[in-house]
């Protein structure tokens, strides 16, 4: 199939997702997943060969489970992705029924030195932002899609609330920055793979994967607080529950290696706090130390 075919059924799906009820769209997403870890494909292969990495102390059947359970979520992201990006800014907020930790936010923004919002592919990432960017002013990071017919909803869809998206070049780099000088939020995927040159190897689940040293240079340079995020989606539809937490120490203060470290110990520490809702179908160990292939 053509890629802009390909590109107008995801965004007319899209559009169809979002005239569900929340709790409908899930249902349908469950569907979704629950086929795909019935049947034979990427997702499921890519998702157990993760599981099975991260989590070797685990009995088979207890992978197996989370196998399931997380391609039933991956299927709840797709079809929830129509309310988070199409939904009016009164409803899509409404989706957030619990907000735990905000103090941490408005702490560290009281500081005055900007502070690094770091959000894994965790739950309904996009509802962190979201939430964030009408409430604070916000400027994320932003990798445009491998299907570019998508660019255009994606930026309108993230940007409509607040947010300043801008792209990882050397002038979006110096915009975070610039952002931070001013005492506001910046945004970041940490769990996402790096471009070759951009990362370092440091250990996730006990595994060496290849982790951005951005935001660890930041937090390095301007001493700006970090904070870790997601949102836990609840059951039968019910909305969001949004989760601060802090960083841990040391992100701020350096060698690089250590605060890379402490980056992936945090996100770590947020997944096992919900290991069926984190997108284990995502390549993260796609990079390898000379020698290795995983995928």
């Amino acid at each position: 199939m053509a890629r802009p075919l390909r590109a107008s059924l995801l965004k007319l799906s899209l559009r169809l997702f979002s005239l569900l009820p929340l709790c409908v769209a899930h249902a349908l997403g469950a569907l979704i997943g629950g086929w795909a870890a019935l049947s034979s494909n990427k997702l499921r292969r890519i998702t157990r060969i993760n599981v099975d990495m991260c989590f070797p102390e685990w009995d088979g059947r207890d992978r197996a489970r989370l196998v399931r359970r997380s391609l039933v979520e991956t299927g709840k992201t797709f079809t929830e992705t129509g309310a988070l990006w199409l939904w009016n800014e009164r409803r899509v907020l409404s989706l957030v029924t619990q907000v735990s930790g905000e103090h941490l936010v408005k702490n560290a923004l009281a500081q005055g030195r900007g502070m690094i919002l770091a959000v894994p592919h965790l739950g309904a990432w996009e509802a962190v932002g979201l939430y964030c960017s009408a409430h604070y002013p916000i400027t994320s990071l932003y990798r445009p899609p491998r299907m570019g017919e998508l660019d255009g909803m994606i930026r309108q869809a993230r940007q409509r609330l607040g947010a300043t998206l801008v792209p990882t070049d050397a002038g979006g780099i110096r915009a975070l920055y610039k952002a931070l000088e001013k005492g506001e939020m910046m945004g970041v995927l940490p769990d996402q793979e790096p471009g070759a040159g951009n990362g370092i190897f440091a250990s996730f689940f006990g595994v060496p994967a290849y982790t951005m040293v951005l935001l660890s240079r930041l937090a390095m340079k301007t001493k700006a607080a970090v904070v870790f995020a997601y949102a836990e989606r609840l059951p039968r539809g019910a909305g969001y529950h949004l989760h601060f937490l802090p960083a841990p120490q040391g992100i701020n203060d350096g060698p690089l290696e250590e605060s890379v470290r402490c980056v992936n110990t945090a996100v770590e520490e947020c997944v096992r706090a919900l290991p069926e809702q984190y997108q284990w179908s995502y390549k993260r160990f796609r990079t390898r130390p000379e020698g290795e292939s995983v995928y």
